[in-house]
């Protein structure tokens, strides 16, 4: 399994694919369709992440302010 700093290393090559396409004026479906993996890329790393990270944001949140930091957490995931 590739760690984080692997994903987030091949989500920017992606990118920079992408803006290499963009400057050269290549096929636009194929430009969209590199957008749409890199996308795709990105919403993988974004589930990882929140699986690891989201106990530990609950654990270092006050006991008081758990809820607080669940919604905040959840807003941020459904935001778009």
């Amino acid at each position: 399994m590739k760690s984080n700093r692997q994903l987030l290393a091949n989500i920017v090559g992606q990118l920079n694919g992408i803006e290499r396409m963009i400057e050269e004026e290549k096929d636009c479906f194929e430009t969209l369709t590199q957008m749409k993996a890199a996308r795709s890329a990105l919403d993988t790393f974004i589930e990882r992440y929140i699986g690891e990270h989201f106990e530990a944001c609950l654990l270092r949140a006050n006991k008081g302010d758990k809820d607080e930091v669940c919604k905040k957490f959840f807003s941020e995931i459904i935001r778009k």
